[in-house]
């Protein structure tokens, strides 16, 4: 597994409950989408924007970021396999998507998300029954943020959620960038 750059928790977004935020940080047009406990691919498709696609990014052993390590409850040093991907509308990036999964996590019935390749995780999470979530953390990223790749980098500002769900008992992360390209922010349609 070749070794990661290091990353300083000073480079992690500012990661706080999504209770902390007041109507004025979070507007009323951005907390429906960053809050929803729904899938964010049920919720991308149901928008009729274009055919809806995962751009598997990186796929990787690394050492997870020092607040995900915390998240999951991983020792220091313990690496991880990160997936980063492009949620995209008709090949626009609406969404970053980063996942860390433990080793630990991935076996038993969860061994195939070694190989998920351009697969929707989303659709697999929420067709688990026994999944469960832990309450969102959010961060509003600059657009020049470390934490998103080169390619995605923008000139505006990103919110960003993620969350711990655990399957089976085995705890995995995934956090979402609302990029710029999904502006204006639409009302949710209904599902």
């Amino acid at each position: 597994m070749p070794d990661a750059p290091h990353i300083a928790a000073t480079d992690e977004p500012h990661w706080q409950g999504a209770g902390r935020f007041s109507s004025e940080e979070l507007p009323g047009d951005v907390r429906p989408w960053v809050t929803d406990e729904g899938s964010l691919t049920d919720r991308l498709k149901a928008l009729g924007r274009g055919e809806f696609r995962v751009q598997r990014l990186l796929q990787e052993w690394q050492a997870p970021r020092p607040s995900e390590q915390r998240l999951l409850d991983l020792p220091s040093g313990q690496q991880g396999l990160v997936r980063e991907v492009a949620l995209t509308l008709d090949g626009v990036p609406v969404v970053f998507a980063r996942s860390v999964f433990p080793e630990s996590s991935l076996t038993g019935s969860l061994a195939h998300l070694r190989t998920l390749r351009n697969q929707s995780l989303g659709a697999i999470l929420f067709s688990h029954p026994d999944m469960l979530r832990r309450p969102f953390e959010l961060a509003l990223l600059p657009g020049d943020s470390p934490y998103l790749p080169q390619q995605l980098r923008q000139a505006g500002p990103a919110w960003g959620r993620r969350s711990r769900f655990e399957i089976e008992g085995k705890p995995l992360l995934v956090s979402e960038v609302f990029l710029e390209h999904f502006a204006p922010w639409p009302p949710l349609p209904a599902v």
